[in-house]
């Protein structure tokens, strides 16, 4: 029996930035799913296209429905872990909106009553404290984030759909 289309996948790409399968939790032909170097809440995750487009305008009509399609899907298994009253979803379109990695992606934020003063502040907290390169906020362990993924591939389920991957 040949390999699955995954055996040889060892890392995948978030622009510049190689991201290991061990930290990823959902795979799909056109969409992936990674936990965050730096949360500003717990549960805080991002779905990137598996093609590196820098701009939201640059996907294909198919692109945008799957990165949806798994923003739904990661939605109730981010509500339900994490007992989410509400979530962000974010997708910041280019440098000016605050798009650190040139790499489509979209930020799904668990949210509860009074997590922030302002609601809106979620927003300054995403553009200012997200960034790779802040010193703000200490990066979470390689570890910490291979069991965060591992917990949501079990909570979101099937790993792939047995297509090109």
């Amino acid at each position: 029996m040949p390999p699955s289309p995954t055996a040889a996948l060892r890392a995948l790409w978030f622009g510049p930035h190689t991201i290991p399968l061990s930290q990823t939790f959902l795979l799909t032909p056109l969409t992936y799913g990674l936990v965050n170097l730096k949360p500003i809440r717990p549960g805080h995750v991002l779905l990137a296209t598996r093609l590196p487009h820098p701009r939201f305008s640059d996907l294909s009509p198919d692109e945008v429905a799957d990165l949806f399609l798994q923003a739904q899907r990661v939605s109730r298994a981010i509500t339900r872990h994490f007992g989410a009253q509400s979530l962000t979803l974010c997708i910041q379109d280019g440098k000016e909106a605050g798009q650190t990695v040139p790499h489509v992606h979209l930020h799904v934020i668990p949210r509860n009553e009074g997590d922030f003063p302002d609601n809106d502040d979620v927003y300054e907290k995403l553009e200012h404290t997200h960034r790779i390169d802040n010193e703000e906020r200490t990066p979470r362990t390689p570890q910490d984030m291979a069991g965060e993924a591992e917990m949501l591939r079990k909570e979101i389920g099937e790993w792939n759909t047995d297509t090109d991957c």
